[in-house]
């Protein structure tokens, strides 16, 4: 019995609580997240732009086919995870994309996170309680 192994290339991208594991495939340029297709997960042409882009900039788009499977944060911190997710995946296939995707900031991580709240604070991280002076 003969298996057909489809050369798959896995990278993982992370912003805030957003986690996105990535599979880079050789294909026609479709992009499934978590099953659905990604015009109907991210809705609006400004989120369309924002995962294109890694492919604008290495001139790869419709070249591979890209499976998602994303969990946690709010829609803008899961677009940004994917976008690292797809930038380090073009990195592994082909080294040359490497400076261009460096260049336009895509292999950055965004490393800012929600603060932790402190307690004897008034709700929120940095808020302090009010004074009962005068």
């Amino acid at each position: 019995m003969e298996t057909k192994e489809k050369s798959t290339i896995s990278a993982v991208g992370r912003r805030k609580e957003a986690v996105a594991r990535v599979r880079l495939m050789s294909g026609k340029g479709q992009i499934t997240i978590n099953g659905k297709l990604v015009e109907e997960y991210f809705l609006g042409p400004i989120f369309q732009k924002m995962y294109h882009r890694p492919f604008e900039v290495t001139d790869s788009l419709g070249k591979y086919t890209v499976s998602v499977k994303i969990k946690g944060g709010g829609a803008r911190s899961q677009l940004e995870a994917i976008i690292l997710g797809i930038a380090r995946a073009l990195v592994k296939s082909d080294e040359k994309f490497k400076t261009a995707l460096r260049k336009e900031g895509f292999l950055t991580r965004d490393a800012r996170v929600k603060e932790r709240r402190k307690y004897g604070h008034a709700g929120k991280a940095r808020a302090k309680k009010q004074s009962p002076k005068r």
